[in-house]
């Protein structure tokens, strides 16, 4: 992937309900955002969230992060 791949200039960001496995779109968008980094994630690609927290994550090790940050006894 080459740095002009990852861009993303999508027009509506969505709002999604996310479950177990999977993500129900609330609201119709292009886009989420990262709960770390505010970065937008196509939902095409969305792989990385939590379900407690309702969070979308561009990668995993944001994901740990956030569960670092969040939870520190866990790591």
């Amino acid at each position: 992937m080459n740095r002009f791949e990852n861009s993303f200039s999508g027009t509506r960001e969505a709002k999604l309900r996310f479950g177990d496995g999977d993500f129900s779109i609330l609201v119709q968008g292009d886009f989420v955002r990262c709960a770390v980094s505010h970065q937008p994630i196509k939902l095409d690609e969305l792989k990385y969230w939590n379900v407690a927290r309702q969070e979308a994550y561009a990668t995993a090790e944001m994901a740990f992060k956030r569960q670092q940050e969040t939870e520190p006894q866990v790591s």
